[in-house]
C-alpha cells in the first residue's frame, strides 16, 4: 500500500508557501508604482561598459531622446548601460525608471533613478519591464540581455502580447547572432523569415526614435 501524503490546508508555516506572499508583494508593488509613469521604453545592456564605450554615449543619447518625445526610461537599475539610460532621462528631464534586482554580487542602483524598485524575483522584474513598455532597446550586453531579447521576440511571435517595436541597436554586435538565425535557425526551419521582420536594427540614437514613432503613428 502506497504511502499517502494529506495536504493540511491550513498549515502555512513552511517557507515555500510564504514565499508566495513575498512574490505577491513585489507584482503589488510594482503595480501600484509603475501604472503612474505613462508611456515608457525599456532599455538593456551590459552592466559592464565602462562611460567612455561607444556605446554607453549611444545609450544616453538614445534615452535623451526618447525622454523628449514623453517616454519613461524603464532600466535595470545598474552600471554600464543601465545607467547611460537613466543618465540620458535625467538630462532630458523624462521620468527615469530603475528596477534593480537582489543577486549575490550585490548590484547597487545607479544615480540617476527617479523611480527606484528593488526586486528579488528576476520573473516579477520580466514583468514589469514588459507590462509598462511602449518598446524594448536592446543595447549590446550578456546573458541577461540576451534572456530579455528572446523572451520579447517569443512573446511577440507567439501573441502573449500585443506587438511593440524592439530595436537592437549596434549592428557590428549583433550581426553574427543575426547571421547565426539566418544561416541556422531559418535555414532548418526554426525560425519562419517572416519573423526576422519582429525586430529591427539600427545604430544611430535618431533611428530609434524613428521606428518607435512610425510605429505608434500607423
Amino acid at each position: 500500500m502506497k504511502n499517502k501524503i494529506k495536504l493540511n490546508r491550513n498549515n502555512f508555516s513552511s517557507e515555500e508557501t510564504w514565499r508566495v506572499f513575498r512574490i505577491m508583494s513585489e507584482f503589488v508593488d510594482g503595480f501600484e508604482m509603475l501604472a503612474k509613469v505613462g508611456k515608457a521604453v525599456s532599455i538593456f545592456g551590459s552592466s559592464r561598459l565602462k562611460p567612455q564605450d561607444k556605446y554607453y554615449k549611444i545609450a544616453e543619447k538614445t534615452s535623451q531622446l526618447l525622454a523628449k518625445e514623453g517616454f519613461a526610461i524603464i532600466t535595470g537599475g545598474g552600471p554600464g548601460i543601465m545607467e547611460a539610460a537613466n543618465k540620458g532621462a535625467r538630462k532630458a528631464k523624462g521620468i527615469s525608471v530603475g528596477l534593480n534586482i537582489q543577486i549575490p554580487s550585490e548590484q547597487k542602483p545607479n544615480n540617476y533613478i527617479d523611480i527606484l524598485l528593488d526586486f528579488r524575483y528576476f520573473f516579477v522584474r520580466k514583468v514589469m519591464f514588459v507590462k509598462y513598455a511602449k518598446a524594448f532597446v536592446i543595447m549590446p550586453g550578456g546573458y541577461g540581455t540576451l534572456d530579455e531579447l528572446f523572451e520579447s521576440l517569443n512573446l511577440v511571435q507567439t501573441e502573449r502580447i500585443q506587438k511593440f517595436p524592439v530595436v537592437m541597436v549596434g549592428s557590428d554586435y549583433w550581426k553574427g547572432l543575426i547571421q547565426w538565425i539566418k544561416d541556422e535557425a531559418i535555414e532548418r526551419g526554426c525560425i519562419d523569415k517572416s519573423e526576422l521582420d519582429i525586430f529591427k536594427l539600427v545604430d544611430e540614437p535618431e533611428e530609434v526614435v524613428r521606428i518607435i514613432k512610425e510605429f505608434y503613428k500607423q
